[in-house]
């Protein structure tokens, strides 16, 4: 069997500066734990460290154009989520109602998804039953994505809209529900 040569990391954020989902699903599934497991040595929370690196990628994957290839990509990631750490303390300890400016939610950064990523085949093999409950084994915010895209078949905007979410951080949820489920999915398969 031939081994694949893989892509460099550099590659992979030349082509997500392109819009291709699958250096997105790359860098996400590559820094995830980074960012993370930072998040959570800071919060001490595991909902919050969660909710910081999803809006971390958001932010990240919206402004990659802006990322400079000599710097460290995981010291980028970082930044940003100290960044949006700090807003968020900030924003509680000042308890100020923040404003969100209708604009920034009205830009959707575009990640190309009709493709179908190795996690959306092995999703649709499964027996309905038997993918229900392994849904079941996500953390609820994973379940509701997954269930009001799959599900109900609502579009992003839809998604947004319905959970009050900037349509950035829908996307990176699914992006990492759909990798949780499929690892459950190859996890039983084994």
């Amino acid at each position: 069997m031939k081994k694949e040569k893989s892509i460099p990391l550099e590659d992979h954020i030349k082509n997500a500066k392109e819009g291709k989902q699958i250096s997105f699903n790359y860098l996400l599934d590559t820094f995830w734990n980074d960012v993370y497991n930072f998040q959570l040595k800071r919060t001490e929370d595991e909902y919050e460290a969660e909710d910081i690196t999803i809006q971390s990628f958001s932010r990240a994957f919206d402004r990659i154009s802006t990322f400079k290839e000599e710097y460290s990509f995981k010291t980028w990631l970082i930044q940003i989520s100290k960044n949006i750490h700090i807003d968020l303390l900030r924003k509680k300890n000042a308890s100020i109602q923040s404003k969100t400016t209708t604009q920034a939610d009205d830009v959707v950064y575009k990640i190309i998804d009709d493709t179908p990523t190795p996690e959306d085949k092995l999703i649709t093999k499964q027996n309905l039953a038997q993918l229900l409950l392994y849904i079941k084994q996500l953390k609820p915010n994973y379940q509701k994505v997954i269930n009001l895209r799959y599900f109900q078949e609502l579009s992003y905007k839809e998604i947004a809209d319905h959970l009050d979410e900037p349509i950035n951080n829908v996307k990176v949820k699914l992006l990492r529900a759909k990798k949780l489920l499929s690892e459950i999915i190859t996890d039983v398969k084994h």
